[in-house]
């Protein structure tokens, strides 16, 4: 597991969770730093859209649509969440790239 896979992971929260796919930035130690992967773009606010990284080759990354990594908050899971058997790609390097000027503007 490398940074800028794409894999399936469950992500929970307070009344429970779910499966969903996850982009990795970091892994530490037994934990990973993971962005939220979704499809879920046009029918968002304008300020939440803003967060969102439109990921341009999508297909070659593995995923089945046009997707965007959420950067409105970085999750700190376990890695024992990441389903090790379900990788579904790799952020491409022209997306890669992009995606580091787009957290850094």
């Amino acid at each position: 597991m490398k940074p800028f896979d794409i894999f399936i992971a469950y992500i929970s929260w307070e009344s429970g969770g779910k499966s969903r796919p996850v982009l990795i930035f970091r892994v530490i130690d037994e934990n990973a730093s993971v962005y939220q992967i979704t499809t879920q773009y046009e029918n968002k606010s304008e300020a939440i859209q803003a967060n969102f990284f439109r990921i341009n080759d999508w297909e070659a990354s593995g995923l089945d649509k046009q997707s965007y990594i959420d950067t409105g908050k970085r999750l700190r899971i376990k890695l024992s969440a990441i389903d090790n058997n379900m990788q579904i790609g790799k952020l491409t390097k022209a997306d890669t790239q992009r995606f580091y000027e787009f957290l850094n503007s």
